[in-house]
């Protein structure tokens, strides 16, 4: 329809493309001047093009841990598993239960001069300048498994994975 071409436009996506999946982002301001973000999603259906938005807000991804439900019990539990020095950690759940605002909480609260945060996302969810954050980028060939591996060379404390598609990235992440 001519409302998804144009939120299309608008969220830089080829708008031509109807078969395959897209992703992207477009930037706007509400009715009282603040300016927001949204989240775009389109899929094709057997009945036409279908276009999903999210409202971002970047500040839900500095919320305190009891602003995201852990209680006193669950805190003291997952500060325990944040604070060893080795090991994986596996954030899961359905999208908008709060994986993403879970990890960059506590990345914040790990991230200091002496500990190397490095991040692969897709896309950055929010730039962090005491993180050292890296995009996946299809057009160059540069997915996870491959940002994965320049990241190992960077002298990382802590790499956050933003997602597991594929079984090399799986690979990657328990080296």
């Amino acid at each position: 329809t001519a409302v998804i071409s144009r939120i299309k436009i608008l969220g830089r996506l080829n708008v031509a493309e109807k078969r395959k999946p897209q992703d992207g982002r477009l930037k706007t301001r509400t009715p009282k001047g603040q300016e927001t973000e949204l989240r775009l999603s389109t899929l094709p259906t057997a009945f036409g093009e279908k276009l999903v938005m999210r409202i971002f807000d970047p500040d839900v991804l500095v919320r305190s841990f009891q602003q995201l439900g852990f209680d006193q019990s669950l805190l003291q539990q997952w500060q325990r598993i944040t604070q060893n020095s080795h090991g994986i950690i596996l954030v899961t759940g359905p999208t908008g239960s709060g994986k993403t605002t879970t990890l960059y909480s506590s990345l914040k609260q790990l991230a200091t001069e002496q500990v190397n945060v490095c991040t692969i996302e897709d896309p950055i969810e929010m730039l962090e300048p005491s993180f050292n954050q890296m995009q996946v980028n299809h057009a160059i060939e540069l997915g996870f498994a491959d940002g994965v591996r320049a990241l190992m060379r960077q002298d990382p404390d802590i790499i956050m994975i933003g997602e597991i598609r594929d079984q090399d990235t799986a690979n990657m992440a328990i080296q």
